[in-house]
């Protein structure tokens, strides 16, 4: 197992004393129906599953005889340079519906289409450039709700007019009076995938209010303002735009060692410590909604499903609990491994949720049920990373075996070893599309592969150190690495070209976040600082 030099590691012996142990929709849905996690996260491109009822263009129908009203998707995210919308105070309503913070309600600047089963509204305003997709809302029984069309193959030579008529075909929703403002938008999704990016990142703040090492950064949904966990056992909350500390999230005794948002809401934070709780804290006031009590070890990984109605903890007391927001109690324990877990990860559907372990497999569980599917045996060294590709039909897995695996998520069937990396897997992610995998190792270099073909298409080699974390921005074009070599870097995700370090760190580097837009880039060191980056 790799014990290395990287402080933060949950494994090694930590300050505070004893063994020391982180989308999302475009549009968002009234409480209970969506949020985020790491992996899962689909940061503006357009895809959201509400409890299922997320489609794929050409498959299944919309229930009949219901009132609609549809958005396309993006809105929110205004990814590559597209202003998302002002945030909205929590308790406003929209066709009787709660609707969370920062809802993006639905522009009419491009007019509305009223129809025979209801009426279409359609958004104006920003595009998420990814290869997205539309979301449709609709109000079926007094209820909003809502459906996701993905657009994942569209690229800049895709002929729009043949693709929105086959997806018309399937989609009653989308009827002839709105079918050439459908086309409009995905023409627009079209134009961002197509612009060339040459954004250099210039160094904006250096925040220094943690007297112990960072362990981990997030962003909130829209980037406007994010968290540290550190060492010195707070969260701290800042603003983006200023770089003020808005909160110092106390109470932990131990070690703040993972931290999350509920992405998209943002409403609230998760912060799980070494101390064996987990907390939840609302972002606006800091207050400490619930303290989680029952494992009996370090907590070091956690995640919110994307309904925003559960968060998941695990543990170095090899079992993972799934924990009921509203209620403030435990839903699951899960309990089948027997090593620590040190890796999880919800899928989008939320009825799945992944658990990696020290004794090197992986297991899928029924989030519902509490109850183990399936097993991912196959790897020889432990877990280090596992993730679900967006439409939960993939899983990766990461290891100290040097290899990245990846399994079909309904079967539990291995599919293919990514090999290549001459040191341990400390990272890997999937881009936002779930068309390439990114790892990155203890060897100092990072690599990218073509989830469809498995073969390695670049190789990111330049760092002096191991890396410890990577991530896509969200439109997929770019890699952003950190090092033990006091350094990030910024990748071009197709060639494997460096087009920037980002130095000025006086330690390791363990985490690091692209924003919403993919313009401002968090980075979290061993110096004790958090350096924001424009």
């Amino acid at each position: 197992m790799h014990t290395g030099s990287v402080w933060p590691l949950p494994w090694q012996r930590t300050p505070g004393g004893g063994d020391g142990a982180e989308a999302a929709a475009a549009a968002l849905l009234p409480a209970g129906c969506g949020a985020g996690a790491r992996g899962a996260l689909l940061w503006g491109g357009g895809w959201f599953c509400q409890r299922g009822a997320g489609v794929r263009a050409g498959r299944g129908r919309f229930p009949a005889g219901c009132s609609l009203r549809g958005t396309r998707g993006g809105d929110a995210a205004g990814v590559g340079g597209a202003a998302a919308p002002a945030p909205h105070s929590l308790g406003r309503t929209q066709n009787g519906a709660k609707v969370p913070p920062s809802y993006p309600f639905p522009r009419e600047a491009e007019g509305r289409q009223n129809s025979a089963s209801g009426c279409l509204r359609a958004g104006g305003g920003a595009v998420a450039p990814l290869t997205g997709g539309i979301i449709l809302e609709y109000v079926e029984g007094g209820e909003l709700k809502t459906r996701s069309i993905d657009l994942l193959d569209l690229s800049p030579h895709t002929d729009v007019i043949a693709l929105v008529e086959e997806i018309q075909k399937e989609e009653p929703l989308i009827t002839a009076s709105c079918k050439e403002h459908v086309i409009r938008l995905v023409q627009r999704l079209q134009e961002k995938l197509g612009e060339k990016e040459d954004h250099k990142f210039y160094l904006f703040k250096v925040l220094r209010a943690h007297i112990l090492p960072l362990t981990n950064v997030a962003f909130n949904k829209s980037g406007s303002c994010f968290i540290t966990g550190s060492y010195d056992r707070t969260c701290k909350v800042w603003d983006t735009a200023s770089g003020e500390e808005l909160h110092t999230l106390e109470g932990h005794k131990n070690v703040v060692y993972a931290i999350a948002f509920n992405n998209p809401y943002g409403d609230k934070i998760a912060t799980g410590s070494f101390d064996k709780t987990c907390k939840l804290w609302s972002t606006e006031t800091g207050k400490c909604y619930h303290t989680f009590r029952g494992h009996t070890a370090e907590i070091v990984c956690l995640s919110f499903n994307l309904q925003s109605t559960l968060v998941a903890t695990g543990s170095m007391d090899t079992t993972a609990k799934l924990w009921d927001i509203e209620k403030g109690e435990v839903a699951f324990t899960l309990r089948g491994h027997s090593a620590e877990i040190v890796a999880l990860s919800f899928n989008t559907t939320g009825d799945r949720i992944i658990t990696g372990s020290f004794d090197c497999t992986v297991g899928v569980w029924d989030v519902v049920t509490g109850r183990m599917l399936h097993v991912l045996i196959g790897h020889r060294g432990e877990i280090s990373s596992a993730q679900f590709n967006w439409d939960c039909s993939l899983i990766v897995t990461g290891s100290m075996d040097k290899t990245c695996m990846l399994w079909n998520a309904t079967t539990g069937a291995h599919i293919a070893t990514l090999t290549g990396h001459s040191d341990e897997i400390m990272d890997v992610c999937f881009d936002y599309a779930g068309q390439r995998i990114a790892t990155a190792s203890a060897d100092g270099s990072g690599r990218v592969y073509n989830a469809e073909t498995k073969k390695c298409i670049a190789k990111l080699e330049g760092h002096g150190g191991e890396i410890s974390k990577i991530c896509f921005n969200p439109k997929g074009n770019r890699i952003l690495t950190a090092s033990s070599d006091k350094t990030a870097r910024l990748w071009d995700a197709a060639t494997g070209h460096c087009l920037q370090i980002l130095e000025g760190h006086t330690d390791e580097i363990f985490s690091c976040a692209f924003n919403y837009k993919g313009n401002i880039i968090i980075t979290g060191s061993k110096d004790n600082t958090c350096r924001v980056w424009h």
